[in-house]
């Protein structure tokens, strides 16, 4: 059971990071009010970062942002690493 409500967040909050950076990118382009840094981080690091790395190439945004550029994959590599370690350990 717990298993699969981790499962379950690990997929809602990388999808959100996913759409978060669209809407950002988005708002960038009609020069609109944008997400600030500090949330799209927040999202990173909880859990987030897969997605919001997948988001940041897809829609190439922030690709210029030496902290977004390295940050994001390198806490998407720790994020997968500790989900398979921890998935596996839950069950």
């Amino acid at each position: 059971m717990i298993k699969q409500i981790v499962a379950a967040y690990l997929i809602f909050i990388n999808i959100w990071g996913f759409v978060l950076m669209k809407m950002d990118k988005k708002r960038a382009q009609k020069g609109k009010w944008r997400i600030s840094e500090k949330t799209l981080w927040l999202i990173s690091f909880l859990g987030g970062a897969p997605g919001m790395t997948i988001g940041m190439w897809w829609f190439r945004h922030k690709t210029k942002h030496f902290a977004f550029k390295y940050g994001f994959p390198i806490l998407a590599f720790l994020d997968v690493f500790l989900f398979y370690f921890m998935l596996g350990r839950l069950s």
